[in-house]
């Protein structure tokens, strides 16, 4: 079943730039990583980009539309990464699309629900995907650490991402 969402033009052109700046911004990290000489992908910048792109619209849809594509569109123009982890980061991206939604409900409305919400969406979804990477890495479908960035690294993003929602999130 299709569910369309009315949206005004000004707002559908606003999304359709938001979406455009993120498929461009995840097109770019690698030749941005080189030419800097600092690994962005560290970063996380897939989850930076749905948040981001939830942050500047509000459109919860439209932020789960591109966790589920992102990861596709850079293994497709990159080659990276490949299919299966593809699919745990749209997994991973979508649960936590998700998740913010329903913290941010349960918690409350104000900005600093928000900031512990995707805190804790952020968290909850990055267990659920090192579970199903331990999952896939077990059944031999891929050949690489668990955990390939630092956790310091991810906890520190995620609380950068929460400071970023506690301080503009207008929902």
């Amino acid at each position: 079943m299709i569910v369309v969402t009315a949206v005004s033009r000004n707002a559908a052109y606003g999304i359709g730039f938001t979406d455009a700046v993120c498929l461009l911004f995840i097109y770019l990290v690698p030749a941005l990583s080189h030419a800097l000489s600092v690994p962005l992908y560290l970063l996380d910048p897939m989850r930076l980009a749905v948040l981001g792109a939830l942050l500047v619209t509000g459109n919860w849809k439209n932020s789960l539309i591109l966790a589920i594509t992102l990861p596709f569109f850079s293994a497709l123009l990159g080659m990276h990464p490949v299919f299966p982890k593809c699919l745990l980061i749209a997994i991973e991206l979508s649960v936590n699309v998700l998740l913010f939604i329903w913290l941010s409900r349960a918690f409350g409305r104000s900005r600093a629900a928000s900031g512990l919400a995707v805190f804790v969406s952020i968290l909850l979804s990055k267990g659920l995907y090192y579970g199903l990477k331990a999952l896939v890495l077990s059944a031999g479908l891929l050949q690489m650490d668990l955990v390939s960035t630092a956790p310091m690294i991810q906890l520190a993003v995620a609380l950068l991402i929460s400071l970023g929602f506690a301080i503009w999130w207008k929902k």
